[in-house]
């Protein structure tokens, strides 16, 4: 396991975020906000994804009005999304679990002393979500949209915070591409010890989103740093959370479910490997025991492969192989090996729960 860096546990709703919780998973509704009945089928769509927690935006008073029926009909807990007017804030305070603003939009510091008051009155946390592309002009004018930039904001605005006697903070720091973002969490990482909110904003298609976001966020979970995370994906929303969860699973950041280990297509492929591994892939969907599971086309990758894995197919010409810890099994024709597989990773996924 990774050795997170150490933070401060809160609270949004029931889901603790920092400490030692797990790493959470997030995403962030598209419906218009006061269309109740759309924003919430995205909502319990998320929710049977596997999502932890779940954002609305809250542009107009409509929004935040509608934000008490909302919260009344979901189990996940609720964060309000706020820009330029803070007044939705203290309207979306009295039913959401907690308030994420964006610094660079909301203008005066007597504005977010008002969130402020209203989230301490409820004691809900407040995410301070810093983006490059909207960093307050005093810190654009002198930095430039960089990581430096980034930092001076969620620095200043933490400070703010802080001397108002508010302390439930999480924070992110964003941009479009995976240079500034890694570079801005790991210079602010060592300066408090507040929760991290990962993410990649504005990151793309599911394909680039997908890249920006694993090469992006697994560097940081790979260092220790994050403690909740969003992918932000142009596309169907339980993408975001099947790849948040993948990145999490590969980094080792949170095991969870079967590590498949295949080989690539190859000439020395001896079956019909790639529609082995979906089948597999498909029947071993449920299972959340984390085990490592080999499926192997050829004698040169298979026994080496098979031997570290709990549970291995090792296929040859029209036969092969099934070994649990390294040791064979059962020794089948070809259209009987998926069925042996699936059944021994079953049984052993049990007797290891």
């Amino acid at each position: 396991m990774i050795k997170r860096y150490p933070t401060k546990k809160i609270y949004v709703g029931d889901v603790a975020v920092g400490g030692d919780a797990p790493i959470s998973t997030q995403s962030m509704t598209y419906s218009n906000t006061h269309d109740v009945v759309a924003t919430l089928e995205q909502i319990n769509r998320l929710h049977f994804a596997g999502a932890d927690i779940v954002r609305v935006a809250v542009p107009d008073m409509r929004d935040a009005l509608a934000l008490k029926s909302i919260k009344e009909q979901i189990s996940l807990p609720l964060v309000a999304d706020i820009h330029y007017n803070y007044k939705l804030a203290l309207i979306a305070a009295e039913s959401v679990d907690c308030i994420r603003f964006n610094p660079g939009n909301i203008g005066e510091k007597s504005r977010i002393k008002e969130i402020v008051k209203a989230c301490q009155e409820r004691s809900l946390p407040i995410r301070i979500g810093v983006n490059s592309g909207s960093l307050e002009k005093e810190f654009e004018n002198r930095y430039g949209q960089t990581h430096e930039g980034m930092v001076a904001s969620a620095e200043y605005n933490i400070k703010y915070l802080e001397d108002l006697g508010f302390s439930d903070i999480k924070i992110s720091l964003k941009a479009s591409d995976v240079g500034r973002t890694v570079d801005a969490y790991r210079m602010l990482r060592p300066k408090n010890n507040y929760p991290f909110h990962l993410g990649v904003t504005e990151a793309g298609t599911l394909f680039h989103a997908t890249v920006k976001s694993s090469i992006g966020l697994g560097t940081l979970l790979l260092d220790g740093i994050g403690d909740t995370m969003r992918i932000s994906i142009t596309g169907e929303l339980e993408e975001e959370i099947k790849v948040a969860r993948a990145i999490l699973k590969d980094s080792g950041a949170m095991p969870d479910g079967l590590n498949i280990i295949s080989c690539p297509t190859c000439g020395r492929i001896e079956a019909d490997l790639v529609t082995a591994v979906a089948e597999i892939e498909r029947r071993t969907a449920h299972i959340k025991t984390p085990l490592n599971v080999s499926v192997m086309g050829c004698v040169v990758n298979a026994i080496g492969e098979a031997a570290h894995a709990d549970v291995a197919i090792a296929y040859g010409k029209g036969k092969g192989l099934v070994m649990v810890k390294g040791e064979v099994v059962a020794n089948l024709d070809e259209d009987a090996l998926v069925d042996r597989f699936v059944s021994e990773v079953e049984e052993m996924a049990e007797r290891v729960d």
